[in-house]
């Protein structure tokens, strides 16, 4: 029996004096062009120890789940879920916080931006920096959670790799915005204690049983749908405007993140409101922008016109083609 040639899936090319392996992540067109040592042979820095033994606590807590089964506990849990994901990540953090686009009176700003917080997310000024450098330099190699470095370091490998981070960004200067408010600063100083005392809380309420579903299995899920448009929405789905990244409209993963699985869409005016830009695109979060908006508590609301569609719609050059 012969031996079994991988030459097709692993080449070596070169690239400025450095040699490194090409291969095609399955059932898509997304070539792995970097790769990053995830576990062993790097520096693991304190922050590093804290952020993978919280993700490792809570993912382990949520393996209790069949044994700590309440209806009670179930549809808390379902609530936290939405609460959390619809308004505290996609609303505060990403739609208003990270792009502006649109306006609510502060006291709604902070109090969507602490259920983020309360998401186990990690501070409103951390999470709104790595993502309009995500922006700004998508799918290249400062990109802080592109798939060309493969699925798992884009999905949640980054978390664990602040020195990649250093490197990347010596000092965060996009977010001035928000280190300007005291909130905000007092937020990100105060972290960990939100999450203490959120998880007693909890505790108090309902025992171990409403800890395992609430704090488990639901920011555990509010985990990987988060996770799901920066590994996912970059690799499979279909790409509808011309962006010159690997972004991907994703159909389940909009239902599971309230509409942030139109992601090309979203890559295309990332200023935009809006994420689903079609009438069958499902994007709740669109909605209840919609509903502030009519109640007049959401202002400034922003979406992309159909100039703006014309002009995206033309770009023929695609640098990943």
């Amino acid at each position: 029996m012969g031996s079994l040639n991988l030459t097709p899936l692993f080449n070596t090319i070169k690239h400025g004096g450095h040699s490194s392996e090409y291969s095609k992540i399955p059932f898509s067109d997304v070539l792995v062009t970097r790769r990053r040592n995830l576990f062993m042979g790097r520096k693991w820095r304190t922050v590093d120890v804290i952020t993978g033994v919280t993700i490792l606590f809570v993912h382990l807590l949520a393996l209790f789940a069949p044994f700590t089964f309440t209806w009670g506990a179930f549809w808390t849990a379902m609530f936290t879920y939405v609460l959390f994901g619809l308004f505290g990540i996609t609303l505060s953090y990403h739609r208003n916080l990270a792009h502006h686009s649109f306006k609510l009176p502060k006291w709604l700003e902070y109090t969507f931006a602490y259920i983020g917080v309360l998401s186990m997310q990690r501070d409103p000024i951390f999470w709104v920096s790595i993502h309009r450098y995500h922006h700004q330099y998508v799918d290249t190699e400062k990109d802080p959670h592109s798939p060309i470095f493969g699925f798992w370091f884009s999905h949640m490998g980054w978390l664990f790799d602040s020195g990649y981070m250093l490197e990347k960004y010596q000092e965060r200067r996009n977010v001035e915005d928000l280190k300007n408010q005291v909130f905000y600063r007092f937020l990100k100083r105060s972290l960990p204690l939100h999450t203490i005392a959120f998880s007693a809380l909890v505790y108090a309420f309902g025992g171990f049983s409403y800890l395992v579903w609430v704090v488990g299995v639901a920011a555990t899920s509010g985990y990987h749908a988060t996770f799901l448009a920066t590994s996912v929405c970059h690799i499979w789905g279909t790409q509808v405007w011309n962006t010159g990244d690997l972004s991907k409209n994703n159909w389940w993963v909009a239902l599971l993140t309230f509409g942030e699985g139109w992601h090309n869409n979203h890559h295309a005016f990332e200023f935009s409101a809006r994420h689903g830009l079609e009438w069958w695109q499902i994007d709740v979060g669109w909605f209840i922008i919609r509903f502030l908006e009519a109640i007049g508590l959401a202002t400034n609301v922003k979406i992309p016109t159909d100039d703006h569609k014309i002009k995206k719609s033309r770009v023929s050059l695609n640098k990943f083609k």
